[in-house]
């Protein structure tokens, strides 16, 4: 018993020594009815950091930032925010601000009246306001903007607005909650930017939350992969993308190509009834199920009587060719199966109509091979 009192009290401990701004959730589970939301989940975010749940609509990530923010109650585990327990504190009592995807501003108040808002609920005094409300816009890049009607604003404004209301009061963390989502691409893509560099600028806490690949690569220090309600992977982007550990994270973080199969007794190939791909004794353990992910940019792609030297060699037809302006994406079709190439559309030996015969292929070393 003293053991386990001994052990209770010690990670209290370390957790009253965390920064402020670190989050922790120590087996957070949310049941709505029958349905679990988020099942058993665990996750450290350190101070200052960039943290982004990514996974599909209804995976549990906006249910797990509700809980975060106070929202929502767990149905079991609990959220230390710089190392407090706040699982039953009310949302108005921690030290968080969060950003919807709706904006949710008040079209009857002016950009200052939005901003100021909470702070004025906080008692805090006008002139002290009136400060604060004018660094936050000058942060998002709104100076000037005070008197604006919320009603006149672009979406990309009433973005930034949402974001100073939610910083102007200085928050230990913030929580995102798809807040890009309804703005078109261009202006998604400057956003991606923009919130990044007022992050680093701010260097407080961001959990963000979305489904768009693109914004997780873009923005995250580190990205969590959520999927029913459990964690698939976390770390940084390019590990995420490079080494995804299972199945799941790697056709959901980009676009890939599988190979499944089974590992011959020497690990050095994948075997199945339609092809045998040289793995180069990486992963799995010899005569167990494994799957190769290969991405499309890992594929080389040349003129039929062209060949590289692989140990991964095919012959096959373009059933498919789109140009994306820097980048050209092809189907080929090998027989057995087909397979996703991308090159770069200024390089003109790899320039294909659908129809024609290529040899496409990649050496023993490319890939990532997961355990099935």
């Amino acid at each position: 018993m003293n053991e386990i009192v001994d052990a209770d009290v010690s990670r209290r401990s370390e957790r009253t020594k965390s920064s402020a701004g670190t989050v922790e959730l120590d087996g957070l589970q949310k049941e709505f009815g029958e349905i679990t939301a988020v099942d058993g989940l665990s996750l450290r975010i350190e101070s200052g950091e960039f943290l982004t749940l990514l996974g599909p609509s209804g995976c549990g990530k906006s249910t797990t930032l509700r809980m975060i923010s106070g929202l929502e109650t767990p149905t079991a585990g609990d959220v230390y925010i710089s190392g407090e327990r706040i699982t039953s504190a009310a949302a108005n009592k921690r030290d968080t601000s969060m950003v919807f995807q709706e904006w949710a501003l008040f079209p009857h108040m002016t950009v200052e009246e939005n901003i100021s808002f909470g702070l004025e609920m906080d008692g805090v005094p006008a002139d002290e306001r009136a400060d604060r409300v004018s660094e936050a816009l000058e942060l998002v890049e709104l100076p000037g903007y005070h008197d604006r009607k919320a009603t006149e604003l672009s979406g990309g404004q009433k973005q930034r607005v949402a974001m100073a209301r939610a910083i102007v009061c200085e928050p230990d963390v913030l929580l995102l909650d798809e807040p890009l989502a309804s703005l078109d691409r261009k202006l998604r893509q400057h956003m991606q930017v923009e919130l990044k560099k007022i992050q680093e600028e701010l260097g407080i806490t961001f959990i963000y939350v979305t489904h768009d690949q693109e914004e997780a690569l873009t923005m995250s220090d580190r990205i969590a992969v959520v999927n029913e309600g459990q964690i698939e992977q976390v770390g940084p982007p390019n590990e995420l993308y490079k080494t995804p550990e299972t199945k799941f994270v790697a056709t959901f973080l980009g676009e890939t190509n599988l190979f499944e199969g089974m590992v011959s007794s020497d690990g050095t190939t994948l075997q199945s009834d339609d092809y045998t791909i040289n793995v180069d004794g990486r992963g799995a353990h010899g005569g167990a199920q494994a799957v190769l992910s290969v991405r499309p940019e890992e594929i080389a792609v040349a003129d039929s009587d062209g060949h590289f030297g692989y140990q991964n060699e095919w012959e096959g037809t373009v059933t498919e060719a789109i140009y994306k302006g820097s980048l050209k994406n092809y189907q080929v079709d090998i027989g057995s199966r087909s397979l996703e190439v991308e090159c770069q559309s200024n390089n003109k030996t790899d320039d294909f109509d659908v129809g024609d015969r290529v040899t496409i292929g990649f050496p023993s070393t490319v890939g990532q091979v997961i355990a099935d």
